[in-house]
């Protein structure tokens, strides 16, 4: 371990293992009183279950939820930005609607966690993690909070996430925001959660919900997930409504579910899908969001699939590379058929496309979010962000500056011709020249990955540490991507990727099942101080 590193993780010591001190009695496995049930790793399923067979209602698992993030989160995991006030209370509503009309779905009484780019109208604030918007509250709801409530969940808290989803400085530290301080990943606490979705990656692995929602430009739901030992959706753009979310693109961002299992992953998933009349993408979806996603999990569902292996995305961890080697053959004795390798003559590189298309349409999706908030909110526009930053230099940016705030506020209007180059060499090169091309061929079903390499040293100086990933081509081509647990790196989780073209949610999710459920390789985390590394 590097001096600075060490230094860096002694100075956490007595906070860190306070922390775990105080996990013990609850990461046993042990009943929670309130809820007469234990809530490591607790699925869907045994949640309705215990809810039907009265050992459990919304009211006591709700608490017990809480019970459980107080003694954890604050000097431990650092998920939870935001409990919500009034999530008791919508949980006896819900108890009592149970008892009179039945439920409205899997999803009836559930406690889910959100990120906080999400818009909530009630108590909570949506902040992006910024002390900019500290105290602003939406007029309404996000399409995502409006489907959760639908469906019955209650929305126990928002999730804590890298400031502006990551949109920040090319040195920042991920799982950091001026509001939230710092979430840690729960397999090793001194080691990077990854994100932007971090609070919900951590969060959800710590068990404080089953599931949980989070949001991703490129790599923001499947890395964290990778990280946390969990199951990760990225969807096809247009498959899930944006509005209500702080936006970064308007032709990468979605949000998608985030659990412990892909079953949990797929009925979140069915809640979520659908058309929003306030985002233009989703007409997109019509005819491509069935009824239950659940229907497509089968067990036997690799036999007879070809997935191909995106080899250029190898190579920056050995150890993890050994673990999806050791899954590619699992999948073959599962009856896929291997293409290996299975690249795209771009070497799935897009060189400054991305980053041009990303900031000019964070400039005028960010300008036009910040415009909406009620005139409490000070902060209007881009450049009033960047001088609230800089204002307040101690709080916002003790670690690391806002150099993409500034390059993204000097970019000119959606009609500029290097946006329109930018994004037409995006689609291109990800589309008809990667994903879509490598698909046809070599007949595929799939494309395989790893996901991303062990997570990192959480380091407050130099910022985040490259551990590879494949989430690009399906982030920039607007396609879907799951990750699954595959493995661990000392102690640290790996994930296996499976992506393709549009609309192929329900291929994937029978993949990914299939791979789940002959591995099973999630465990739940132990909190540990450090990575299990040799003496």
């Amino acid at each position: 371990m590097k001096r600075r590193n060490f230094l860096s993780l002694a100075s956490l010591m007595p906070a860190l293992a306070a922390g775990a001190q105080q996990v013990r009695p609850l990461g046993s496995g042990r009943p929670t009183a309130a809820a007469g049930m234990a809530l490591e790793e607790l699925t869907l399923d045994a949640i309705q279950q215990s809810f039907s067979s009265g050992q459990a209602t919304s009211e006591s698992l709700t608490r017990a939820y809480l019970e459980r993030i107080r003694p954890l989160d604050g000097r431990t995991v650092n998920a939870i930005i935001q409990l919500n006030p009034e999530a008791l209370a919508i949980a006896a509503d819900l108890d009592r609607e149970r008892q009179a009309k039945g439920p409205r779905s899997l999803l009836h009484g559930v406690p889910v966690l959100i990120k906080d780019n999400i818009d909530t109208s009630d108590q909570m604030w949506t902040t992006a993690g910024s002390l900019a918007l500290n105290g602003s509250i939406a007029a309404q709801d996000s399409y995502v909070a409006a489907r959760l409530r639908a469906a019955g969940a209650v929305i126990l808290a928002k999730t804590n996430l890298s400031e502006w989803a990551n949109f920040r400085s090319t040195h920042s530290v991920s799982g950091w925001s001026g509001r939230g301080g710092q979430t840690r990943m729960p397999y090793a606490l001194d080691r990077n959660p990854s994100g932007s979705s971090s609070g919900t990656g951590a969060a959800i692995a710590a068990s404080f919900a089953a599931i949980g929602v989070g949001t991703e430009t490129d790599g923001s739901i499947v890395s964290p997930a990778s990280v946390n030992c969990l199951v990760g959706i990225k969807p096809t753009v247009g498959l899930i409504g944006r509005s209500g979310i702080i936006p970064i693109s308007f032709t990468q961002d979605t949000a998608g579910p985030m659990a412990r299992t892909v079953r949990d992953a797929a009925i979140l998933l069915t809640v979520l899908a659908g058309q929003d009349p306030r985002d233009p993408a989703t007409i997109a979806n019509a005819g491509h969001v069935p009824a239950d996603y659940t229907k497509f999990l089968d067990a036997n569902g690799l036999k007879g699939a070809r997935l191909g292996v995106a080899r250029k995305f190898f190579g920056t961890s050995p150890s993890a590379d050994r673990i999806i080697d050791d899954s590619i053959a699992q999948l073959k004795s599962l009856g896929a058929e291997i293409i290996d390798p299975a690249d795209a003559s771009t070497n799935w590189k897009y060189g400054d496309a991305e980053n041009d298309v990303l900031q000019y349409e964070f400039k005028f999706g960010l300008n036009k979010y910040l415009a909406g908030l009620a005139p409490s909110i000070k902060v209007r526009t881009l450049t009033d962000l960047i001088a609230f930053n800089s204002a307040h230099r101690a709080a916002e940016m003790p670690y690391f500056d806002q150099e993409i705030l500034e390059q993204s506020d000097k970019r000119g209007p959606l009609t500029d011709k290097a946006y329109l180059d930018a994004l037409e060499k995006c689609r291109k090169q990800s589309r008809d020249e990667g994903i879509d091309a490598v698909i046809s061929k070599n007949k595929l079903d799939a494309i395989i990955a790893l996901t991303n390499g062990p997570a990192c040293l959480t380091d407050w100086i130099n910022g985040d540490q490259d551990t590879g990933g494949c989430s690009s081509p399906a982030a920039v081509a607007g396609y879907p991507h799951i990750t699954v647990p595959a493995g661990f790196v000392h102690g640290l989780p790996i994930g296996l990727s499976f992506f393709g073209t549009a609309w192929t949610e329900p291929t994937l999710l029978k993949l990914a099942y299939a791979f789940e459920q002959a591995t099973k390789v999630r465990k739940a985390p132990a909190f540990a101080l450090t990575a299990d590394l040799p003496a």
